[in-house]
């Protein structure tokens, strides 16, 4: 696509070097749009590369209306996963060399389950298809009433650079030594632009645990457990999965999964109080019916196993949370055993989290992700006031975002295109 004015391409700013960046740098380069990609980094994609560390998964083989479910904001983000989602994101994939495969959790991992081979290819696609990558740009913020007119800290001093669009995907406020650290937040706050305070999500909580018991289990997972608690609308939220006992308190994919609830119920009232199922396969009758039998010669640990299959980090919480004389009582070791009291008293803090809540309002911004208080300029990626739980459904959006985000300004692009032919056909 040209600009009829000037036979040169269009160009446009790609602030941002993540999923949803390169992803918007890849849907404009396909167009015909000169692309110019600025990170602060020394390198794009850091956070991306940590989030496959432990195994690139990169999104989920759920149904869709399950697959939505997982999403706040599900109203604003199902127009983009319906445009570039999973089964998109996968075939998207696969024409880059990127063969993935359906794990046993339903997730989508490539096969080699490995980030750097992906975002390399990705990298070489995109400089083969003239993308331009400026490292060590840092965007300060925009120095004239033009809206496309941005500065930047560069190695060789503050630059200034126009183009005829700008694409921000500066990501959260999580993870700051990989870049993502929220200082965009005051420059669009300065604009009018409403933002919502950027707040931890999949993130750790905070609990007091004895001594005595960290130097016997911190670190340890706590498998096979069902969580639950009643959230600030009075909803019961259940969860069963897998957390691990730190220094401070639980973190872990059953924690993450249940954060955004867990967050906003110690933000309204102070605390959160969960029950703990450790044993989610029994009923309450057969635990004290197995716990009731004489003990005998067995000590009291392995009458725990025994009985009730409890042991290891799940007998320290019970000793954690029961006296010397409630441990005695069959009753109420089963009553613990099937919902054992904590209280959770802060999250963790937002640099420390896997992703972050809040961001760019989408009463901001029109269907094309533009911001409608700066024609030109449109926001995609984690900058977004949306959240979601681990398990492939945080990259799928950001890809998602980012392919909006671009045909949001081809669409703009290709209007104001036609809005000067017809103003320069009324001029001759």
């Amino acid at each position: 696509m040209t600009s009829s004015n000037s036979g040169l391409p269009f160009s446009v700013a790609v602030i941002g070097g993540g999923p949803a960046g390169l992803m918007a740098a890849e849907i404009l380069s396909r167009a015909g749009v000169q692309v110019d990609v600025y990170d602060a980094m020394p390198s794009v994609g850091r956070k991306f590369l940590m989030a496959g560390k432990g195994g690139m998964n990169i999104s989920h083989s759920e149904a869709s209306e399950k697959f939505l479910s997982r999403y706040s904001s599900r109203s604003n983000l199902e127009p983009m996963l319906t445009s570039f989602g999973p089964a998109a994101l996968r075939e998207w994939l696969h024409e880059l060399g990127i063969d993935t495969f359906v794990g046993s959790s339903g997730r989508v991992f490539p096969v080699d389950m490995k980030a750097a081979p992906l975002l390399r290819a990705w990298l070489h696609r995109l400089r083969s298809a003239g993308v331009r990558f400026h490292v060590r740009h840092q965007w300060l913020d925009w120095p004239e009433h033009s809206n496309t007119t941005l500065s930047f800290a560069s190695p060789a001093g503050n630059k200034r650079v126009s183009a005829d669009a700008v694409v921000l995907a500066l990501g959260g406020g999580s993870w700051a030594r990989l870049g993502s650290t929220g200082a965009w937040v005051p420059l669009l706050a300065c604009r009018n632009i409403a933002v919502k305070p950027l707040r931890p999500s999949n993130c750790g909580f905070e609990t007091r645990w004895s001594d005595y018991f960290l130097s016997r289990n911190e670190g340890q997972p706590i498998k096979g457990v069902d969580v639950s608690f009643f959230n600030s609308q009075g909803d019961e939220c259940r969860q069963q999965g897998e957390c691990v006992v730190t220094q401070y308190g639980l973190e872990g994919g059953l924690i993450y999964i249940l954060s955004s609830g867990l967050r906003d119920l110690i933000d309204e009232t102070g605390s959160a109080r969960i029950q703990m199922d450790l044993a989610p396969g029994k009923s309450l009758q057969a635990l004290i019916d197995q716990l009731s039998k004489p003990r005998g010669k067995l000590s009291q640990a392995n009458h725990l196993r025994k009985r009730a299959g409890i042991e290891g980090v799940k007998a320290g919480l019970l000793r954690e949370k029961l006296s010397a004389q409630d441990f005695d009582n069959p009753v109420r070791v089963a009553e613990a055993i099937k919902a054992l009291p904590m209280v959770l008293t802060a999250a963790r803090p937002l640099d420390e989290a896997i992703s972050s809540a809040g961001g760019v309002a989408f009463e901001a911004l029109d269907q094309g992700l533009m911001l409608r208080a700066l024609p030109g300029v449109f926001c995609a990626g984690e900058m977004l006031d949306w959240e979601a739980p681990t398990g492939g459904y945080l990259l799928t959006a950001c890809f998602a975002s980012g392919f909006s985000a671009a045909s949001g300004v081809l669409a703009w692009l290709k209007a104001k295109d036609r809005d000067r032919d017809k103003a320069q056909a009324a001029s001759e």
